[in-house]
């Protein structure tokens, strides 16, 4: 959410025993989609939910700074208009340059500002202490995930190590638009993530690239 040296990209339920909120994350590498040298696998079968990989996109700083990469999955059926409705989801976030972990609730918090309102805000407030808590600081390569079961809540993991999860469909709801939203952290990056139809990749082969705007294989 913020640059590689900390500057902001412009554009309470009670913590459970993480034991007791880990969910289950099992994928499926039969067929992956790359972009900029980094691959995301098809789908991921979470507590039950299959989630299959809709896009993949680009975050550029200043137009020619590669920031991160990101992926965006999809509970099978569901459609990229659906995606603050109370349906699985899972974006997937891999990191091109070191970012502390303090920085991403501030930069966070400064898109999700633009894109609810002021009592939204209030009510989600102890809520989103408790994951700007749980963020730890990344180095390149590394990769965090934000993975909404209904039911369940937003679990977010680093590196595929689960941190916490959040509890309530509103949370997800607002949570992703940070990313996804009207005023997202990037549009252009919103566009690649929301262009695809659930379905568009699911007959790329492994070893399949998949562009910023299109997927092509090769």
């Amino acid at each position: 959410m913020c640059n590689m040296k900390g500057r902001y990209l412009k554009p309470r339920h009670a913590a459970l025993p993480l034991a007791a909120l880990i969910i289950s994350i099992a994928s499926t590498p039969t067929r992956a989609a790359e972009i900029e040298g980094v691959s995301f696998p098809a789908r991921y079968e979470v507590a039950g939910s299959r989630l299959d990989l809709t896009c993949v996109g680009l975050l550029r700083y200043k137009l020619f700074i590669k920031a991160y990469v990101a992926a965006l999955y999809l509970g099978s059926g569901a459609r990229s208009q659906d995606v603050f409705d109370d349906v699985p989801r899972r974006l997937e976030l891999s990191y091109f340059w070191s970012i502390n972990g303090a920085d991403f609730g501030k930069a966070g918090e400064q898109i999700l500002e633009q894109n609810v309102d002021a009592s939204t805000l209030a009510r989600l407030r102890p809520r989103l202490d408790q994951i700007n808590a749980l963020y730890e600081s990344v180095k390149p390569g590394d990769r965090y995930s934000l993975t909404y079961i209904p039911g369940r809540g937003t679990e977010l993991a680093l590196n595929g190590q689960p941190k916490g999860i959040v509890e309530g469909a509103d949370f997800a709801a607002a949570y992703f638009r940070i990313w996804l939203g009207e005023r997202p952290i990037d549009t252009a990056l919103r566009d690649q993530l929301l262009k695809c139809s659930p379905t568009a990749l699911s007959a790329v082969e492994p070893g399949a690239v998949v562009g910023a705007a299109e997927v092509r294989t090769r």
